[in-house]
Order: C-alpha cells, then structure tokens, then sequence
C-alpha cells in the first residue's frame, strides 16, 4: 500500500457548516451512547463532501466533535483511499480505473486524454476546476474502461466521450451518468442475448397448482 500524506499546505481553520453539523450529530446519535466514536467515517466524508478534500484542521474538528485522539481520526483517514487528503477539482474530479479490465479495454487512451485535457494525475488544473487520479478496480468491470467523475460512474468511455464529457462539465452542466453507448445496466452491447421471449419469464406460461386438501375456488 503507498504511504498516504497530508498535503504540506494547510488552510488555518475548519468548521462544519451549520447543515452538516446537524447532519453530523444526526450521524452520531446512531450509535449507543458512548460509541460515538464510530461515526468517524461519515463524519470524514461530510468534512470532504464540504470541501472537496479532507484537510488537517478538519481531522481536529471531528476528533473534537468525537472525542477522539487525532490520531486515530488521522489513521481512518489515511488508511481509506476515499479521503482525498490534497485538494481536488472544484468543478471534476476525475478518478480512472487502470485495472487489467479496463486496461485491456483502452484506459491507457483515457489516461492520454486526461494527461492532454487536464495535465498531469493529482495535480489540479491552473483554474482550479479539474483533477484526476488512477484507480484500482471499481467494479464496473462489464462496462470498461470507466470512470468516476465526482460522485457518478462514466462507463465504456471512449477518448472521444470522456472529452465531450469534460466539455459538459466545463460548461457547468452535469452530463447523465452511465454507460455512454447507450446500453442498459451491464446489459449485453446491442441488447439482450437470452431470455428474448417475454413469455419465458412474465409468467403467461405458469400454470396453476393446486395445493393438496385446498377447497375448491367458489
């Protein structure tokens, strides 16, 4: 596993909005007293969905929050690659899948593409607005090469559709999620293979049983 860092620069300050905080209490009071302690990770991830990252003086707030040595909070937080611990794109982030999957299915052409439109993996762009990263596998293996952009899953991206893609987020719209060749789910490309005859599973072929010593219907 790589040795994960807080990034060497720090905001001064963090201090949940009054939304998440309630959210944040909300998370605690789930857990029997004196157990609070557990809500780390959500409270982590309401820190990060706050400012796009989770930064030092964040992990204070929830150890304060918790009543928890920052250690601890600070050994959640670098362990689980979720938390991002250096800022990302305001506007995109972008994490790829570069597992063999995907890999085989042309990743390597959507790491070009993020190379040429965004610059180099984990550094955000001049503006500010885009970040990317390459990932492990992240399950959507039918549908590959992937990836996430943000909270949603982009799948059987092409070179050609990852960039319409970073087009539409550039123009501050959020393109639909999914696969972008139109298929349904994981389904087959072009459609289902089996199972084509409505009548093999809607149930038009079930016949009725009758169950032993049951009465005859009136």
């Amino acid at each position: 596993m790589s040795v994960r860092r807080l990034a060497k620069e720090q905001p001064t300050s963090f201090a949940f909005t009054p939304e998440n905080l309630e959210k944040a209490k909300w998370w605690m009071a789930k857990f029997p007293p004196g157990r609070q302690q557990s809500a780390v990770i959500a409270l982590l991830w309401l820190a990060q969905k706050q400012e796009g990252w989770v930064c030092e003086p964040a992990l204070r707030a929830v150890a304060e929050l918790l009543g928890m040595p920052v250690m601890r909070v600070f050994e959640c937080a670098t362990f689980y690659t979720m938390f991002q611990l250096e800022p990302v794109g305001k506007t995109a982030f972008v994490q790829v899948c570069g597992t063999t999957p995907c890999l085989i299915c042309g990743a390597d052409k959507l790491i070009e593409t993020l190379e040429s439109e965004i610059g180099p993996r984990n550094h955000v762009s001049a503006d500010g607005r885009f970040s990317w990263e390459e990932v492990e596998c992240m399950g959507a293996c039918s549908n590959a090469p992937m990836a996430a952009i943000n909270d949603r899953y982009y799948e059987d991206l092409t070179p050609e559709s990852l960039k319409r893609l970073l087009d539409e987020f550039r123009a501050g719209r959020t393109p639909e999620p999914g696969s972008q060749i139109g298929r349904h789910g994981a389904a087959p490309v072009g459609g289902p293979l089996v199972l084509t005859e409505p009548s093999l599973y809607d149930g038009s072929r079930a016949k009725p049983i009758k169950l032993p010593n049951a009465p005859e219907p009136a």
